[in-house]
């Protein structure tokens, strides 16, 4: 009998900062970051599970401390009792009453069983041969609903209507399997926009998005009118009328400020605007939503649990959500919010870009086309041309679509050496660089 017997973090950070890559209104100076798991059994197969929290720099190792505190729900468990039973494995980290106290269910501990729960997805795809996307496509819905814990949720979404709509999905599943290894997933680039980029660099890199495939683009928004009313200008002449142009607030302002501001930028035909607002405030998305119509709201990259999901739903707030493969608490989670979405007809757009987003949630958009949603109409995934190089089995991104990940896994696999090398505060990138004195 197989047990887990390591359980290994690691304080990951790169200096995107430097390069003002990742920069917005509300984090203007981000260094990429992943509070890092390994996770290892005594197994004779020798296979690891890999996750991670994303984090934008400070705070990282506080993301580490929460991630080890969850140790010992595993450490010495057995490995097939584990992997075989997913559902109650999520919840025997989410129910621990005293770190439960410390959210509950959001916030650095939610977001270090996020890590947890997508490094035993990640396992147990290595241990099935099969890359995560199509491991859970080819689950029985009996066995995907068993995933979900449907507390909270079922005056919008009970386990029977989750049953019908994976159901509903399964007659076309083979063939939406087939069509995604030959076509891949439409994506969209948010590389041309980031707001400390040059007018220059914004048009260069918009040409080459263009050129590359891509039909749409992200620009972020929110620090100042007068500039984001020039960059959209410059955006759409360098684009042309037919590429998509959405853009992100990244929850900059008040209600009242963000109806006026979308107006401002209404006459550039923006596909939608994300964040316009606080993640927590269902009811001023809806207010915004229904005041800058029929320009779309995006939101979901920051919104802590299915719950809050379920309330936007709800409450009429969105028109596009977006699942973070590493805020709320890992790959059940997001099954269940795939569901809400199918449930309410609202398509799904992933959050991506930092360190290894866009590795993970390309496994769960494709698993939303071949077993829940069946569709990629307007459903886009976010590509960042930031940090691949560091990954193992680094996304696959060519003429403006996601190829559907081959490999067994997660994805979610660093390379050695960029753990050591960019490891904070000790790695080589971290050191202070020698001076010569004058002699």
């Amino acid at each position: 009998m197989a047990r887990f017997t390591t359980f290994t973090t690691h304080d990951v950070r790169f200096p995107t900062s430097r390069d003002l890559d990742g920069s917005d209104a509300m984090n203007p100076d981000p260094d990429y970051s992943a509070a890092y798991l390994v996770v290892g059994t005594d197994d004779a197969d020798g296979l690891q599970g890999h996750g991670f929290a994303f984090t934008i720099g400070r705070g990282n190792d506080v993301q580490v401390a929460a991630i080890d505190a969850l140790a010992g729900h595993l450490l010495g468990r057995d490995v097939d009792a584990v992997l075989d039973d997913m559902g109650a494995t999520w919840k025997s980290f989410v129910d621990d009453s005293q770190l439960r106290w410390l959210g509950p269910e959001k916030g650095v501990m939610h977001m270090a069983i996020s890590a947890v729960v997508n490094a035993l997805w990640d396992l147990r795809a290595k241990r099935a041969g099969l890359p995560l996307w199509d491991l859970l496509g080819r689950m029985s819905p009996e066995e995907l609903v068993a995933l979900v814990d449907f507390r909270y949720l079922t005056d919008a979404l009970t386990r029977d209507d989750a049953l019908q709509i994976l159901r509903a999905a399964e007659p076309g599943r083979a063939a939406r399997r087939e069509e995604l290894l030959s076509r891949g997933f439409p994506a969209y680039t948010t590389t041309p926009g980031w707001l400390g980029y040059s007018d220059e660099k914004l048009v260069r890199l918009a040409h080459e998005a263009v050129a590359e495939g891509f039909t749409q683009i992200k620009l972020k928004v929110g620090a100042n009118v007068e500039d984001d009313v020039r960059r959209m200008r410059i955006a759409r002449e360098a684009v042309g009328p037919d590429v998509r142009i959405a853009v992100d607030a990244n929850q900059r302002w008040d209600v009242g400020p963000a109806i006026e501001w979308i107006g401002a930028l209404a006459p550039f035909d923006p596909w939608w605007v994300e964040e316009p607002t606080s993640p927590d405030d269902v009811l001023g998305h809806a207010a915004i939503r229904r005041a800058v119509s029929p320009v779309k709201i995006a939101t979901g990259e920051h919104v802590q649990n299915r719950i809050v999901f379920k309330q936007l739903l709800q409450a009429g707030s969105l028109d596009v959500l977006q699942i973070d493969a590493a805020r709320v608490a890992g790959v059940n989670e997001n099954v269940a919010i795939l569901l809400l979405a199918a449930k309410f007809g609202v398509p799904v757009c992933p959050h991506a870009g930092g360190v290894g987003l866009c590795e993970l949630v390309q496994h769960l958009s494709m698993f939303d086309f071949v077993a829940v949603a069946g569709t990629t109409q307007d459903r886009v995934i976010e590509y960042v041309d930031h940090l691949h190089e560091h990954f193992v089995d680094p996304v696959d991104v060519s003429g403006g679509c996601y190829h559907a990940p081959r490999n067994p896994g997660f994805s979610a696999e660093i390379h050695p050496g960029t753990l050591q090398h960019f490891a904070f505060p000790d790695g080589a990138e971290w050191r202070p660089v020698a001076t010569e004195v004058p002699a």
